[in-house]
C-alpha cells in the first residue's frame, strides 16, 4: 500500500504542478506528500523531479517511470472501479465544469431527473465562463461549447450550434443590416470583454478561411447573459450562440445577420480524459444530455418549458 502512496503522490504532483495542490487533492499536507516521494525516490535509488519552490520537473528517469506509473495506477482504479460501481451502475461523486450561462441553463436544471433515477450519484457543479483544466482541478466532466480541444481529451458532440450575429428588428431597422464584416464597424456591437478592457474579436468563416474582426461598441461586459440581454433591448448587435436564442428567432424578437459567414462548427461538446474505463456516472450523465437536446423541439422551448 505505502508503494502505491508514493507513486499516486508522484503522478498528482506532476499533474497537478506543484506538492500543495497535489497534497490538497489527497487531503494530506505538502509535508507529507513530498515525504511520499522522497521514499519513492529513494527506494528506486534515482532522482524523479528537480523541486524548487516554484517549479517541478522531471528528469529522464522520472519521465519514464512516469508512465508505467499512469499504467499501473490506472489499472488499479480500473479494478476497483469495476468492484465497488459495477459496469452498468452509476454511483460515486461526478464533478461536472460548464459555461455560466448554458450550465444553469441547459446542463444544471436537469441533474434532479438524473439523480431521481441514479439515487447513488452525487453532482457538484462549476459553473464559469473560464476554460478550467479539468485534470488539474479535479473534474471528471467539462461541457465545452466550441473551441480547440486538447487531443489528451475524448469529446462526444452532445447537440450542434452555431455563433451568429444577431440583433432586434427595431436595431436593424433603425441602424442598418450589415451585408459584409467589414460593415460591423458601422454598428454598436455588444462584445465581451478581457482583462483590461479588451475586447475580444468575433470569429467568421470568409472564402473558406477563418477571420478574427475586431469590433467596437459603447457597452461590453464579461456576461454572456447580460450581452444578451442588450441585444434583446436593441442596444446593438451580438454574437450569440444559437442555443441561447434559438426561442427568439423563431418568434423573430431576434433576426440574425451574415449568415454565410457564420462558422459552421460550434458545438457543445462532452469533454472527458481518455481512460480505459470511463466510470457509469459519467457516461450515463453524458447520455441523459444528449436525449434531452435530443427532444424535438427543446432549444425553442421558453425555459420555464424544458424539462
Amino acid at each position: 500500500m505505502d508503494k502505491v502512496k508514493q507513486m499516486w503522490a508522484f503522478v498528482d504532483a506532476v499533474d497537478k504542478g506543484s506538492l500543495a495542490r497535489a497534497a490538497l487533492g489527497q487531503d494530506i499536507t505538502p509535508v507529507m506528500l513530498g515525504r511520499r516521494i522522497d521514499a519513492l525516490e529513494r527506494r528506486l535509488g534515482v532522482k524523479l523531479l528537480h523541486r524548487t519552490t516554484r517549479h517541478l520537473t522531471l528528469t529522464e528517469s522520472g519521465s519514464v517511470f512516469l508512465e508505467h506509473c499512469r499504467r499501473l495506477l490506472a489499472d488499479i482504479d480500473l479494478a476497483e472501479t469495476i468492484v465497488s460501481e459495477g459496469r452498468d451502475q452509476a454511483s460515486g461523486h461526478l464533478i461536472v465544469s460548464a459555461p455560466a450561462a448554458f450550465g444553469r441553463l441547459h446542463v444544471a436544471p436537469h441533474a434532479p431527473a438524473y439523480l431521481a433515477a441514479n439515487p447513488n450519484v452525487q453532482i457538484s457543479f462549476n459553473l464559469t465562463d473560464h476554460v478550467v483544466d479539468l485534470v488539474r482541478e479535479g473534474y471528471e466532466l467539462g461541457i465545452r461549447i466550441g473551441g480547440v480541444l486538447d487531443p489528451s481529451f475524448v469529446a462526444v458532440r452532445l447537440a450542434t450550434n452555431r455563433r451568429v450575429v444577431c440583433g432586434t428588428p427595431d436595431y436593424l431597422a433603425r441602424c442598418g443590416v450589415p451585408r459584409t464584416l467589414e460593415e460591423l464597424a458601422q454598428h454598436n456591437c455588444l462584445a465581451f470583454n478581457l482583462q483590461g478592457g479588451q475586447q475580444r474579436g468575433w470569429y467568421f468563416q470568409k472564402d473558406g478561411k477563418p477571420v478574427t474582426i475586431k469590433v467596437n461598441g459603447n457597452l461590453d461586459c464579461n456576461d454572456g447573459e447580460l450581452l444578451h440581454r442588450w441585444a434583446s433591448e436593441g442596444l446593438g448587435l451580438a454574437w450569440r450562440s444559437t442555443w441561447e436564442i434559438q426561442a427568439q428567432l423563431a418568434s423573430g424578437e431576434l433576426v440574425t445577420v451574415l449568415d454565410e459567414y457564420a462558422l459552421p462548427d460550434y458545438d457543445i461538446m462532452a469533454v472527458y480524459m481518455q481512460q480505459r474505463h470511463l466510470p457509469a456516472r459519467v457516461r450515463s450523465f453524458i447520455d441523459t444530455l444528449k436525449a434531452v437536446y435530443a427532444q424535438p423541439g427543446y432549444w425553442t422551448r421558453p425555459p420555464a418549458a424544458r424539462p
